[in-house]
């Protein structure tokens, strides 16, 4: 699978294991990411996202959305989403 980068990680909580993300292109639930930096290296598909506490099933280019992770992220860490070829 090709990876294509979709955007990048500003903040993460402890609790609720989640990351703010800065979208650099569009993103929706069900889309499996891969979270890539300097400690963090780690796929996983996105079960939801949330627009300023709002769920919502997709995001575009712009937008800062919350995602639950299943692994600490980090600042800067940079977002792929993966795409089939």
């Amino acid at each position: 699978m090709k990876e294509a980068r979709v955007g990048r990680v500003t903040t993460y909580f402890a609790h609720p294991e989640a990351a703010a993300i800065e979208l650099e292109d569009g993103l929706k639930v069900g889309d499996t990411i891969h979270i890539k930096g300097h400690t963090t290296d780690f796929e996983q598909e996105v079960e939801s996202m949330q627009i300023e506490n709002e769920s919502v099933q997709e995001a575009k280019k712009g937008d800062s959305i919350g995602v639950k992770v299943k692994e600490r992220v980090r600042g800067n860490d940079v977002v792929y989403k993966l795409v089939k070829e």
